[in-house]
């Protein structure tokens, strides 16, 4: 971003000074006083008591705008062209401009107290170098998702749970300018011709933007955000999402380069899934991703990560996952990750998983096994090919061994609620068997937490006997259930 525009979105943040004046012991400088509400002339007479003297307030920092934009422009002066040197890198130019901030705060001389100017510097610091009002909420790992609706609505999701925040923009061109600081850093841009993008910040963390004419109230952001740490199927056992058995079985698929399938709605956790499962998968492997905005965080070192790319101001030079598949099967992939198929891409990814590239993972939105299989044909369709149905079918039960799906419960928790075997055809349908089902019988506890876990069905899938003959050993325990098995679906 120029410099010019930095200054423009800092000039634009806090609320105007007023122009009355307070009494002028507790004037400071030329800075905006805090002054107490004036009555209307229209309202009843006052009482006697409301013309005794307030004792004096200390200025808040919401009251100080102006020295936020003297302090923001004088922090420019001091540190010039530092803001544009590529050998500086974000961190040292954080703290190069904290320490200039400091300065130029004793120099205005205004009196706060350590609290005060901790925010103020704060502030001004991620006006300047990060994303305003939402950077403490990137940096606050209790939250997993912010939504802003518009510039005066920001909303967050922690432990399941949406709740609307105090924060906000000063107007849609702050917020405008804080979203083509986060695409333009990914080399994605978004204006009148190209007015939605997806991109990621450095963190990994998913974006969404749209702007008008497209967002009718304004600019729209929305952040997914990832853990820093990478959860692990200990986490997830620990959270309840897993049992141990689920764990072992799917461990068991992986090694054995059964084809999987993560199914499930939007905010269910299938990437986190697709992650974990994917740590499953043997360290000498070479693996291939590919997606729109990289968001896979795989632990293992030979990995070549895909990502594609939108067009052009020109509307040319557009790369598209579909490309990217195609391409990928010239560079001797072991295992093939997409990180969702949603188009004509499905069915390159079905005829990779059928010719040789086994073990291959993937992501879909379903809201249920049954759902993922029809999902996955209609998304074959959106190919362009003239297929039968029947032959888009065989292509699926062929293709797919396995499917995990999810789901987000009322509770705010995000559960695995079927672990389902995809058998093959029997007629013109294809065949599901599930393993794991989630027991709802448990009902809830008094915090509305659900009581239930995912328990087995006590029927033995058929890849068990590909896992004798690779030599992987699974505990007869996996498939044990009190209750007996549970039919077919």
């Amino acid at each position: 971003m120029r410099l010019s525009e930095r200054m423009k979105a800092v000039h634009g943040v806090g609320v105007e000074p007023t122009n009355q004046k307070a009494d002028p012991s507790e004037e400071v400088d030329d800075a905006p006083a805090f002054v107490p509400p004036v009555t209307p002339p229209s309202a009843p007479p006052a009482s006697p008591l409301s013309s005794l003297k307030a004792p004096p307030v200390a200025p808040t920092v919401d009251a100080l705008a102006g020295l936020k934009a003297r302090a923001a422009e004088a922090l420019f002066a001091r540190m010039g062209s530092r803001f544009s040197d590529s050998s500086v890198s974000e961190e040292e130019l954080r703290v190069t401009a904290r320490d200039e901030l400091s300065a130029v705060i004793d120099e205005e001389q205004v009196p706060l107290s350590p609290e005060e100017r901790r925010r103020l510097i704060r502030e001004i610091a991620d006006e300047v170098m990060g994303y305003g009002p939402i950077q403490r909420m990137l940096e606050d790992p209790s939250i997993t998702e912010i939504m802003v609706n518009r510039f005066d609505q920001i909303y967050v999701e922690r432990n399941g749970h949406l709740s609307l925040t105090d924060g906000k923009f000063s107007s849609d061109d702050h917020l405008r300018k804080v979203i083509e600081r986060i695409v333009s850093k990914v080399g994605r841009r978004i204006d009148e011709s190209s007015p939605l993008v997806d991109a990621r910040l450095e963190d990994g963390s998913r974006v969404n933007a749209i702007i008008p004419p497209l967002a009718v109230n304004g600019p729209s952001l929305t952040i997914r955000k990832f853990s820093h740490v990478p959860i692990t199927v200990q986490n997830l056992i620990q959270w309840g999402s897993l049992t141990p058995e689920m764990a072992e079985l799917l461990s068991a698929c992986v090694r054995a380069r059964l084809n999987i399938i993560v199914s499930g709605g939007t905010g269910t956790g299938k990437t986190t899934m697709l992650n974990v499962v994917s740590s499953f998968i043997p360290e000498n492997d070479r693996i291939v991703t590919i997606e729109d905005a990289v968001e896979l965080q795989l632990q293992q070192q030979h990995v070549v990560r895909l990502e594609s790319r939108p067009a052009n101001i020109e509307g040319k030079g557009a790369i598209g996952i579909r490309e990217l598949l195609r391409n990928s099967l010239r560079m001797r992939p072991d295992r093939i990750i997409v990180g969702e198929v949603r188009g004509g891409e499905s069915l390159d990814m079905l005829q990779a998983m059928n010719t040789g590239h086994d073990g291959s993972l993937s992501t879909v939105h379903a809201n249920s096994p049954r759902d993922a299989i029809a999902r996955l044909e209609t998304l074959v369709l959106m190919a362009g090919m003239d297929l039968p149905l029947r032959a888009i079918r065989e292509q699926i039960a062929s293709a797919v061994d396995l499917i995990i799906q999810l789901t987000r419960m009322r509770d705010g928790s995000r559960r695995v609620t079927h672990v389902t075997e995809v058998q093959g055809m029997e007629g013109e349908v294809v065949t599901l068997q599930d393993a794991f089902l989630f027991d709802y019988s448990a009902g809830m506890d008094q915090q509305g937490r659900f009581l239930g876990k995912p328990i087995a069905t006590g029927v033995r899938p058929r890849f068990l006997d590909r896992f004798e003959e690779l030599g992987i050993h699974v505990s007869p325990n996996v498939f044990a259930t009190p209750s007996g098995p549970m039919g077919r679906r």
